[in-house]
């Protein structure tokens, strides 16, 4: 096992090397006798790994920022202090566009350059069958995040001169994916050559591939429950009955070697060097948020000594060495959601700066780590999906059996990052009895579920998915924020607003999606957002 992980993890970082290179050596190409447009296999493996890449958000702090500084605080799995952590507080940000105009820019755009590259090559249909599988995932990020936006035109600059995309309505887009991911899950060969250790997600392993398309399926397919149940059970149970995830080893994500700017974790990377250096010694801004510590401590949770440590120590006396930490489960703190230094007094009558030390942040031996993978997709959530479904009728399985699972697979994924956290089989049994699906309603079964989806999905990238999660079926219940100017009366925003840019640079297209989507506001929902 340690051998495959270096030699993985070596894999990435040649891979990275080589991207830098062909990427950075682009000038005078115009002046070259090769035709622009005659792209080679190994060209196309370095820009697939490059989107893959960026799409994890190594290289680029706007993904970053915004599963960070904006959905984790929204969702409250983390708090700050700091008046720049717009999530947290619910006030605006000129950088809530951002995520958008880096989606298009960067790796969209180079998937949109891989498949008009293998389009119509039977050689070449797992490169492009993979390409399209991937390109879903990359915008129904931004569909979730934004609502309608470009997609039949996403990404079409170089190649056809579409300067000024339309946007496409979300309920078109979703129809779209789903079918999308259908036809490219249908094209894929074993028996055909994929990308190899180009692809650092699977390794070019088609088979993982199918399995990730139809969980990707799944989750898109509940998206619509509140908007289209049929479609959302037709598409469901076509995910189901195509294959999903069945363990960890099924997990989609991006493996990252600390050492290295282009390799290391940069949500962790970001995080660390902003908000809890060793030299603020405990006492920098941002912990995690009161919401999730008391969910975690109310249940006994054995996964909160993976996300969580706490400074120990007299912070004023000790002057040079490292304060030591303690995951200890009953010392763990969680700070207030929407307040500032001077703000926070309204609930800490006495509060004084020197007391953050007192209050926890995340686990860098583990979850927070520079070596912590990025998870696009993991096998919990997938059977929290299934346990839903079950619910709903969907599948004739356990709702209470993909429970157990979801469980149990998001506690023995511990082991998947640094620090190997082994949670005991004993532990998560008695866990489980702790908490079993047994509310008397649908309702009250729906909240079972998708709180512990919600405690599941404390992880870099699943902070867009929680905030999804959320705003489909309500669940957790968070805390109101009433942060002086926060501008959404309190409750959780449920959109990001569009680019400035697109305001001036694609202003006949921005006018008639506002007009069609409603106002540019962090209150407008986005079409499948019915709660």
């Amino acid at each position: 096992m340690k051998t495959i992980l270096y030699c993985q993890k070596k894999s990435l970082f040649t891979l990275l090397l080589l991207i830098g290179v062909s990427l950075g050596c682009d000038q005078g190409f115009d002046e070259m006798n090769v035709n622009p447009n005659a792209y080679t296999t190994p060209v196309v493996g370095n820009l697939f790994t490059y989107s893959l890449i960026r799409t994890a958000g190594t290289g680029t702090n706007d993904r970053n920022r915004t599963n960070i500084k904006y959905f984790a605080g929204v969702v409250q799995y983390m708090a700050s202090l700091g008046t720049n952590w717009a999530g947290d507080k619910y006030v605006e940000s000129g950088q809530f566009g951002d995520f958008f105009e880096t989606a298009y820019s960067v790796h969209i755009k180079e998937l949109q350059e891989v498949i008009a590259a293998t389009e119509g090559k039977p050689d070449q249909i797992n490169l492009n069958a993979i390409a399209n599988i991937w390109r879903i995932y990359a915008l129904h990020r931004v569909t979730d995040a934004y609502g309608d936006i470009p997609y039949t035109e996403a990404g079409q600059g170089y190649l056809t001169k579409t300067y000024k995309p339309k946007y496409d309505r979300q309920s078109d887009i979703y129809p779209a994916m789903l079918s999308g991911l259908e036809k490219a899950i249908g094209q894929l060969d074993p028996a055909k050559p994929s990308y190899g250790i180009s692809d650092v997600v699977f390794q070019g392993n088609v088979a993982k591939w199918k399995t990730f398309g139809y969980s990707l399926m799944l989750r898109l397919a509940m998206r619509l429950t509140k908007v289209d149940a049929k479609a959302a059970e037709t598409w469901a149970k076509k995910a189901i009955a195509g294959g999903v995830m069945t363990s960890n080893a099924d997990i989609a994500k991006l493996n990252h070697v600390a050492g290295n700017p282009n390799t290391q974790n940069w949500d962790a990377a970001e995080l660390k060097r902003e908000s809890f250096p060793e030299s603020n010694r405990g006492k920098g801004p941002v912990k995690l948020a009161k919401t999730l510590i008391d969910m975690l401590q109310a249940r006994n949770d054995p996964r909160l000594p993976f996300y969580a440590t706490l400074w120990e120590g007299n912070i004023l006396s000790i002057q040079n060495e490292k304060l030591p930490v303690t995951t200890n489960p009953k010392l763990q703190k969680g700070l207030p959601n929407g307040y500032d230094a001077n703000t926070i007094k309204q609930v800490i009558p006495d509060w004084s700066n020197d007391m953050l030390v007192n209050y926890s942040e995340p686990n860098t031996g583990t979850i927070a780590s520079l070596n912590a993978p990025t998870v696009f997709q993991s096998y919990a959530e997938v059977e929290f999906l299934l346990a839903e479904a079950s619910l709903r009728g969907w599948d004739a399985s356990s709702a209470e059996n993909h429970f157990r699972k979801a469980i149990t697979a998001s506690m023995q994924s511990t082991t998947l990052f640094p620090g190997n956290v082994v949670i005991s089989p004993s532990d998560i049994n008695a866990y489980l009895a702790a908490q079993p699906l047994n509310a008397a309603t649908f309702d009250g079964k729906m909240e079972q579920i998708h709180n512990q989806f919600y405690l599941a999905h404390f992880m870099w990238t699943d902070n867009f998915e929680a905030w999804s999660n959320w705003r489909r079926t309500g669940y957790p219940k968070l805390s109101p924020i009433t942060y002086p100017g926060n501008f959404t009366g309190g409750a959780p925003l449920v959109r990001l607003r569009y680019p400035i840019s697109e305001t001036t640079l694609n202003k006949e297209n921005y006018e008639a999606v506002v007009a069609r989507q409603g106002p540019d506001l962090y209150t407008t929902p986005v079409w499948w957002d019915k709660r």
